[in-house]
């Protein structure tokens, strides 16, 4: 039982990042390596920031505004000095690491001792503080994002990415709405890394390895798993993927495989999500599921 809801904590808590990545990755339509630099960028900042007697939520709030000064460095890169955005977040994700260093002041921090955002939660049954913090967090993470995409703002932001071009012929700012999605998703990157550092106890500069990887895993189970969804409903979806991946991991572990493994499984669950479309063409499972559902209307 308590593994089961340590997994559906985990799947709360990191599915902020996949909801994060979604924003660059969907709906502006390139991928933004930044994330494995801010992420542990956020967890720095929170980290050391609390080890200093800062609020633990004001510390969240400020390892996001880290978060978004990293993106905007990004986008800025990209929009302003036409760097390639693979290569424009490769360049910010690896200056993160310094930057991480001269944060921490070393390799790791921390936090036994100290105040966080789970301290008041405490007294609840084990990894029930997990649950409650992820599922407050990715609700307002989400509503925020839903009421975002449903702003004119928001709108403009939409078609930014599905066609840059049209975008700009309409005078939408195509650059100021890829610095917005690259701030915004980076920001919400740092915050999931603050508040996973704050529930795993401490910070470790390499702890954004492969992050960029579980986001993705997120996006493309919910996508899978849940098929074609409207834009708020694919909000929701990545959650549910996210603690569907969890609970993957999960299984992979009780055959036997070692922690060690995780990231190659990773790695390997991704691809075959991400071929699952092409696969099923080749197979003709397609035509089969077609031919089922018209027999069902029969």
């Amino acid at each position: 039982m308590n593994l089961i809801v340590s997994t559906i904590g985990q799947g709360l808590l990191w599915s902020i990042l996949g909801i994060a990545l979604f924003l660059t990755f969907r709906i502006l339509n390139f991928p933004d390596m930044t994330v494995e630099g801010t992420f542990p960028l956020g967890a720095a900042t929170a980290v050391s920031l609390i080890t200093h007697g800062v609020d633990p939520f004001m510390a969240s709030l400020a390892a996001f505004v880290t978060g978004m000064l990293a993106g905007a460095i990004t986008a800025f890169l990209y929009t302003k000095g036409r760097i390639p955005i693979l290569l424009a977040g490769i360049l910010v994700m690896t200056a993160c690491l310094s930057v991480n260093l001269r944060i921490m002041g070393s390799a790791n921090i921390s936090l036994i001792g100290r105040q966080t955002i789970f301290s008041s939660l405490s007294q609840m049954p084990r990894y029930f503080d997990a649950i409650i913090v992820g599922l407050v967090s990715v609700t307002i993470v989400t509503l925020l994002l839903i009421y975002f995409l449903q702003s004119d703002l928001g709108q403009a932001f939409i078609v930014t990415g599905d066609n840059p071009t049209m975008a700009r012929s309409i005078g939408i700012n195509t650059d100021r709405m890829t610095i917005l999605g690259l701030m915004v998703s980076n920001g919400l990157v740092a915050l999931g890394g603050a508040i996973i550092a704050q529930n795993n106890g401490y910070a470790d500069i390499n702890m954004g390895i492969g992050i960029i990887v579980v986001a993705l895993a997120s996006i493309i189970i919910g996508e899978v798993v849940f098929g074609n969804l409207t834009m708020n409903q694919r909000l929701v979806a990545i959650t549910l993927g996210s603690i569907i991946y969890r609970f993957v991991l999960l299984i992979v572990l009780q055959l036997g495989f070692s922690t060690n493994d995780l990231n190659l499984l990773s790695s390997i669950l991704l691809a075959i999500c991400l071929m699952l479309p092409r696969l099923s063409h080749l197979l003709h499972f397609d035509n089969l599921i077609k031919r089922g559902v018209s027999n069902s209307h029969d």
